[in-house]
């Protein structure tokens, strides 16, 4: 009897066990498979440090290193840390920003020393992976010298430190507003100890931005008994504010100190208006700032959620949904006000957004927005209207308030298109438009050029062939627009213009080339592996291989070009079969995650897999989009395969694992790839839902079989923006061998 009542209590246990293991499973919080280190690796130049959803400020550790996998200020690799900037760059390859540094110590420091190398930095610190901890909105490590703990944390205007001293001495922590890395350099900057808790200042500096601006205020939980301060030369210590090029202070604790909030508040317009957004944003405690901000990102996350027994899948999904979020920045005030890059204070009754990396976001993360955050995505647009207001033309990539021109192209006019051909009316349509069609007719930027030839010719400007296939696709955009606002003549123009792609094709190759100004002459020599980055090129950032097929929004024109169907799917597959090599005397570093020749790691090729449905073999749309799932994204810090780029790459993820991937943004169509989630569920705006079901999808089972769009048979390779939003099913049937048949007939409008 005793054995029966032993194996009962055995048995009650097990069940018990395994029914808690169920429960923690169905209710772990999206925001614990978020592992912000991915990235930090590699080429992803992404940060760990916090920052709420598109948050004005990001706390983040700096090594203080220079060079090109420190963009973000942060490498995996490093073992040192230089300090604790707030504010940083998502995943670009362009390194900025850094402002207003701050590090805990112990011991008196050397003023002298500060504004240089880190190599002469008398502050920095050793540190373990082993000992560092990242979630969405919260970061903590241990500074191995000082022995001090140092936690993150950040609400969308103020960046929250907490320094734990577990070895007190001189209690203390140092400013150093001299502190630059890679293109940052400080012009001017103030420190001022105000009173016994609060320091402000300001730091101007110029870089990839020209003119930036930051004035901040620093409020401590405990009082500074003592500080020194240096600027272009030493101070007396009883100086209580500096001024510099490079100024810097030490400020003491009283030495029974064992711990220490910090709060920073920024603003590009005034000291006053960051007292104002830490007056606002800064009266919660540490505790409270982390938990509200975890929640924050727990709402936005739960947007999506994905069904599937492979845990490491969540984990790259939801990492990849949270960095997509995490850029473009809130830039105003909490007053509305900011700073343009003519120093002209501008005042907003929305949230004004810079870091707008537009030539990346607009593929795939402005088409995600479009779905879960429309709002936002009008808000993103007004800003570009503000910035069209102050200089004429709509921008290219903003930081800081500042047009860096970087890039090809005006995806701007790409957004908006998008927007309002999706039926967005938050802005002023009619001036959008006009805004588009003032833009792709100015001269600056080789448009001159590409008005009178119809292309650019290689003669008048390196990068000639890339920069008239982005100009066609910005044309294609504004002719979508002036047709929806019947506008014929504008239409007529725009969709004529959109054509440029057809003069750079050689047919003898079937890559697209650079053509002289006669119109006679491919550019020779020819090498369509050959890449050199900016510089004596046809191409941005890749070669012919990578380039010629950035034909968005008029894939059966680029088919006809080939002479049909199966010749231009047989080059396709070439791209991804061709032996990875690489020619060049400068061969550009963003060539990354190669398959073949197709290089994932940087934004031309992102939309190449999804133009093979058009091309009547939707089964290579999907097999090519489930490989590059499967081998460039990973949960590792290297787990991108190149830059994150402020939310796209992570966007392309989002996108095709869910099955569906919007390969011409602004036509509102999304591709039907090869989903890799049992389910995804999407909670609209609106209430409604839309899911993705995919109940046989696996490793093997990569196929689709057939779809239902709201129980009836769909039989072409797409759906619409509207179907989405109206909410419904979409239920993919999955399977391990190619179904020929679907989607073959009607894969063309």
């Amino acid at each position: 009897m005793k054995k029966h009542v032993v194996l009962a209590l055995i048995l009650m246990t097990i069940v018990s066990s395994c029914a808690k293991n169920e429960k923690t499973v169905q209710t772990k919080n999206v925001v614990d498979y978020v592992d912000p280190f991915i990235g930090t690796g590699g080429h992803g130049h992404t940060y760990p440090g916090a920052t709420s959803p598109f948050g004005r400020v990001q706390p983040s550790p700096d090594n203080g290193t220079t060079g090109w996998d420190w963009c973000s200020g942060y490498h995996i690799s490093d073992s040192i840390i230089s300090g604790f900037a707030q504010l940083h760059l998502s995943g670009t390859g362009i390194g900025d920003l850094a402002d207003v540094l701050l590090m805990p110590t112990n011991e008196e420091k050397d003023l002298a020393l500060f504004g240089k190398s880190r190599d002469s930095l008398p502050y920095t610190s050793r540190f373990s992976h082993n000992e560092e901890e990242a979630t969405p909105g919260y970061y903590k490590v241990v500074l191995k010298d000082p022995n001090i703990d140092v936690e993150l944390t950040a609400n969308d205007y103020v960046a929250y430190h907490k320094y734990t001293y577990n070895a007190a001495d001189k209690p203390s922590f140092v400013i150093d507003l001299g502190y630059a890395v890679n293109w940052d350099k400080p012009l001017e900057s103030q420190l001022k100890l105000e009173s016994g808790q609060r320091i402000v200042g300001h730091r101007f500096s110029t870089g990839w931005a020209k003119n930036q601006k930051v004035f901040f205020v620093i409020e401590t939980s405990s009082p500074i008994i003592g500080q020194q301060l240096m600027g272009d030369a030493p101070i007396g210590d009883a100086a209580t504010e500096v001024n510099g090029v490079k100024a810097g202070g030490q400020f003491f604790f009283n030495e029974n100190t064992d711990s220490v909030e910090v709060k920073i508040a920024v603003s590009s317009v005034s000291i006053e208006n960051a007292k104002e957004n830490l007056r606002l944003q800064g009266s919660p405690s540490f505790g409270e700032v982390r938990e509200k901000t975890r929640a924050d990102w727990s709402g936005l996350l739960s947007n999506i959620s994905v069904e599937t027994p492979i845990d490491s899948l969540k984990t790259i999904f939801y990492t990849a949904l949270y960095h997509a979020q995490v850029a473009p920045t809130m830039f105003n005030d909490l007053n509305g006000e900011f700073r343009m890059q003519n120093d002209s204070i501008a005042k907003t009754d929305f949230k004004m957004y810079s870091s707008l990396s537009l030539w990346d976001i607009y593929r795939a993360e402005t088409p995600l927005l479009s779905i879960i955050d429309p709002n936002r995505l009008d808000d993103m647009v007004k800003s570009m209207l503000v910035y069209y207001d102050e200089s004429g033309v709509l921008p290219i990539w903003v930081l800081s308030g500042n047009e860096t021109g970087t890039m090809p192209g005006y995806h701007s006019v790409s957004i908006i298109a998008e927007a309002i051909m999706k039926g967005h009316t938050a802005f002023d349509v009619q001036k959008a438009f006009t805004a588009m069609k003032e833009t792709m007719m100015g001269d600056e930027r080789g448009l001159k050029a590409y008005k009178k030839y119809g292309y650019i010719p290689f003669e008048v400007m390196d990068q000639s062939v890339s920069i008239s296939l982005e100009y066609a696709y910005n044309d294609w955009c504004v002719a979508q627009v002036a047709k929806k606002l019947g506008n014929e003549e504008d239409y007529a123009y725009f969709d004529k213009r959109s054509k440029a792609y057809q003069n750079f094709f050689d047919v003898k190759s079937g890559f697209l080339r650079g053509k002289s100004k006669d119109g006679k002459h491919f550019h020779e020599p020819f090498d369509p592996k050959s890449s050199n980055h900016i510089e004596d090129t046809d191409y941005t950032e890749g070669n012919a291989w990578q380039h010629s097929w950035y034909v968005l929004h008029d894939v059966d024109g680029l088919i006809e070009l080939h002479g049909s169907k199966e010749p231009f799917t047989l080059m396709v597959e070439q791209l991804f079969t061709e032996d990875s090599d690489l020619s060049g005397h400068n061969v550009s570093p963003d060539i990354s995650g190669l398959i073949g020749q197709y290089a994932h790691g940087n934004e031309p090729s992102h939309h190449i897999a999804y133009m093979l449905n058009k091309a009547g073999a939707p089964w290579r749309t999907q097999f090519w989009a489930r490989k590059i799932l499967d081998t460039q994204y990973s949960t590792q810090p290297d787990g991108l395969s190149g830059n994150e780029d402020c939310g796209q790459m992570s966007a392309w993820y989002i996108m095709s694992a869910m099955g569906i991937y919007p390969m011409n943004p602004a036509s509102g169509e999304y591709e039907i790839g090869s989903p890799i989630f049992e389910k995804t569920t999407l909670k609209l705006p609106n209430g409604k839902t839309f899911v993705i079901s995919a109940p046989n999808t696996s490793k093997e089972n990569i196929y689709v079989q057939s779809v239902t769009l709201n129980g009836e048979l769909l039989d072409k390779t797409y759906i619409m923006h509207g179907d989405i939003i109206a909410g419904g099913t979409l239920e993919i049937e999955m399977g391990p061998t190619p179904n020929k048949k679907w989607g073959v007939q009607n894969d063309t409008k």
